[in-house]
């Protein structure tokens, strides 16, 4: 069995707050291994229970379809859900008192299958378990039925969704709901009864970028409030209008970090739009996926993209190297959040701000305002402080030390550019303040850093 190696290049290119599109493939790959692993270890726990035959039958039909068929079963199994759904049925099948929500996560290797034999048109006849009448097709979309389970049909010109007769009747309250379903030659196209995902793009021939809205799957983004969908058709086309110019922001200005973007990102998660600004994550088992609220202009849109990207490198790389001790409970002022912090909470949000201060670095050659100049100091100091804190933790590991420093290497570099007098004092201003109410906030449950 071949082992994934990350050179020592890579990984300080990586702290650095770099590493490239070549560095996120390698970062891809390890992910996936890592979620080939996940689903075989969901089989062999599931062995004895009510829905262990249908998931190994399912399993070997995707075996069977990736000898024919191989970069389609691929793409279906990176799709970002499916790596949050193999850790939640690995979970849940440790635990004697959730068999039903078990039964239900084995249920979802034969959507699996069904979705790799519809994407590369290979015949295939798949039994599918549709939880309250809806049927999830990860990268594809979802149909509504009026039974809990359902036979998918495979031939070269298409699929046929047929609800299997006797089952127990769904509960899906809409008139859209079907016994039988004919998915169109593309199913990326809706029909009655079945609701493709939709689709985003932006930029021309040579930074193209292209994703899959993914607003049905339920762990698209696990443990996420406000998740947003599906969405109405006024709300795609929202997004149509305003992502490509946040998209082009970051092309013509940041080319490197889209490069970064385009090689990290394949889905968006919508969220609900907060009273004011915008909300954005990254999840830790959904590599390849960014959740985000509509942006409220392009630069807005371009930055978030900077920074979330940030966390899909760090998340990428710590699937194969520990930078942090175990959690002791101790807890850290992090200079952008209002609460504290475990150490490795604390990386993540240093790591990200890593690439916020780059983001601004570049955006000052735009601007005119004074907003640059304040902003790329303020996370400037902010980002450098967090690694002061996590190098003098005590919680780092030797690759975590070592990784830090980078990032701290980096930040030091940047303070040599100056800045305006007055940008600068409003930066200090702003963090200063910040910290106050934290402290105020929170005056025991913490180390002040």
């Amino acid at each position: 069995m071949r082992s994934h190696q990350l050179s020592r290049e890579t990984f300080s290119a990586i702290a650095a707050g770099g590493g490239g599109p070549t560095a996120i493939s390698l970062l891809s790959d390890i992910s996936y291994s890592k979620l080939l692993l996940l689903v075989t270890g969901v089989l062999r726990r599931a062995t004895g229970r009510p829905g262990a035959l249908d998931a190994e039958r399912a399993f070997e039909q995707l075996a069977s379809l990736h000898d024919k068929a191989p970069d389609e079963v691929e793409a279906t199994l990176r799709h970002p859900s499916v790596r949050a759904w193999a850790r939640h049925a690995a979970r849940t099948l440790t635990r004697p008192s959730s068999a039903r929500d078990a039964d239900a996560d084995l249920g979802r290797l034969g959507a699996l299958a069904a979705a790799a034999a519809i994407r590369a048109g290979v015949p295939a006849t798949v039994e599918v378990a549709a939880p309250a009448g809806v049927l999830v097709l990860p990268s594809l979309g979802r149909a509504l039925l009026r039974r809990d389970r359902a036979v998918i049909d495979v031939s070269g010109d298409g699929a046929e969704i047929r609800c299997l007769p006797g089952g127990a009747p769904a509960r899906v309250a809409d008139d859209a709901a079907v016994d039988r379903l004919t998915l169109p030659a593309d199913p990326r196209h809706d029909v009655p009864g079945w609701r493709a995902l939709p689709r985003l793009s932006a930029g021309g021939a040579s930074r193209r970028i292209e994703l899959i809205v993914d607003d049905t799957d339920p762990y698209r983004m696990p443990a996420m409030p406000d998740l947003a969908g599906p969405l109405t058709d006024r709300q795609v086309r929202e997004w149509q209008e305003v992502f490509p110019a946040g998209w082009e922001h970051l092309a013509r200005h940041h080319p490197d970090t889209a490069d970064e973007v385009r090689a990290a990102l394949r889905v968006l998660t919508p969220l609900r739009s907060p009273e004011h600004g915008q909300v954005s994550a990254t999840g830790r088992d959904t590599f390849g996926s960014i959740a985000m609220s509509v942006p409220t202009d392009p630069r807005s849109c371009a930055e978030t993209l900077a920074h979330e990207v940030g966390h899909a490198k760090l998340t990428g790389l710590l699937d194969i190297v520990r930078l942090v001790l175990p959690d002791d409970g101790t807890r850290y002022y992090a200079p952008w959040r209002d609460d504290p912090r475990p150490a490795s909470g604390l990386l993540q949000g240093v790591y990200a701000y890593l690439g916020v201060t780059g983001f601004w670095r570049r955006e000052r050659s735009l601007d005119t305002t004074g907003t640059a100049d304040r902003e790329f100091a303020r996370w400037r100091a902010a980002a450098r402080a967090g690694a002061e804190t996590l190098l003098n933790s005590g919680r780092l590991t030797a690759a975590g030390e070592e990784f830090v420093s980078g990032v701290r290497a980096t930040l030091l570099g940047w303070e040599r550019d100056e800045v305006p007098a007055r940008a600068m004092a409003r930066a200090a201003d702003e963090n200063q303040r910040h910290h106050d109410a934290w402290k105020r906030r929170n005056t025991t449950t913490a180390a002040s850093g």
